[in-house]
């Protein structure tokens, strides 16, 4: 069963020690954004995952990362029983950019009860792609958008008395090439700039991932 966790924040879910909240519960007000700004200067390191190369793969404790500023951080109540995840997984991202183009990342995280934070999953989307990969559209900036972003697919029992988080960025690097957030050609870029990223997470903007549940 395809069954979404909204995210919910008072406006801080920067970081794992900010008020961001993962749940069931659609949210039914208006809630107030979150905001990061994503430097391309100093990218969100890989830590883990699916990849080649020096950096460590599989799973790794995402906690080094999740003290940024630029990764927000959304988390669930222990679970009480098993949470089985198999299929496909994916995720609704409502945002706005300062920048013409950038990217969004979403990765999903399994939280023990000693805080070690296990990643399971995670996606990327360029904004310029976000409807068609061969007819790009860059962004107006400060004007909100929606992103389905593809976390691919994974089959992981969440158990009990652990936790599930959702981190928010928009770099994850080396695993995927850098967005410099000027709507230039791509890797034909030479300058970059800052870009102020917002996320929204109200009644008419219900971000979200989509999890395949297994009864169990």
């Amino acid at each position: 069963k395809y069954t979404p966790f909204y995210i919910h924040s008072g406006g801080r879910a920067n970081t794992l020690n900010g008020d961001g909240i993962l749940s069931q519960i659609s949210p039914e007000s208006e809630e107030r954004t979150d905001s990061f700004v994503y430097d391309p200067n100093d990218p969100v390191p890989t830590r883990g995952g699916s990849l080649l190369g020096p950096n460590p793969t599989g799973p790794c404790d995402q906690r080094p990362v999740e003290t940024r500023q630029d990764v927000l951080v959304y988390t669930s109540e222990p679970f009480t029983g098993e949470l089985e995840i198999t299929g496909p997984l994916s995720a609704r991202l409502f945002a706005a950019s300062s920048a013409t183009d950038t990217d969004f990342t979403v990765k999903l995280v399994d939280v023990w009860p000693n805080e070690y934070a296990q990643n399971i999953q995670d996606g990327i989307i360029r904004a310029r792609y976000r409807n068609s990969k061969t007819h790009p559209s860059l962004l107006t900036p400060g004007e909100v958008y929606e992103y389905t972003i593809d976390l691919w697919a994974t089959s992981h029992v969440v158990k009990p008395g652990h936790r599930l988080r959702v981190e928010v960025s928009s770099s994850n690097f080396p695993h995927y090439d850098r967005n410099l957030n000027t709507g230039g050609p791509l890797f034909k870029e030479r300058n970059f700039k800052r870009a102020t990223q917002t996320i929204f997470h109200d009644a008419a903007h219900p971000s979200r991932v989509i999890l395949p549940i297994i009864p169990r």
